[in-house]
């Protein structure tokens, strides 16, 4: 068995308080699990206005399949949300 990590960070330029945040953070985070059926939730950066950062978990058998699962998760980000760019991720396994 192996569970896949990923953290993102994102840029939230032009956000002018924790609701507008709050918004942007907790519509990619139900896509997301909708999407890709991932565990997903804010992990840091709750009070900054400028960043959000991201955890997402998922666990199986296939490390492969996990990475990709991962990297189209970060892609979808990527593709679909242009209002909050990705300033960095990383993918890590247990």
């Amino acid at each position: 068995m192996f569970v896949g990590t990923c953290i993102i960070t994102l840029e939230l330029e032009g956000v002018r308080s924790l609701k507008e945040k709050r918004s942007i953070v907790k519509s990619i985070v139900a896509r997301l699990q909708r999407e890709f059926n991932l565990s997903v939730a804010e992990v840091d950066g709750q009070d900054a206005w400028g960043t959000a950062v991201i955890g997402l978990a998922i666990v199986g058998n296939d490390k492969a399949y996990l990475h990709r699962t991962l990297e189209k998760s970060v892609a979808w980000v990527e593709t679909n949300r242009p209002d909050a760019p990705i300033a960095a991720y990383s993918i890590e396994f247990l």
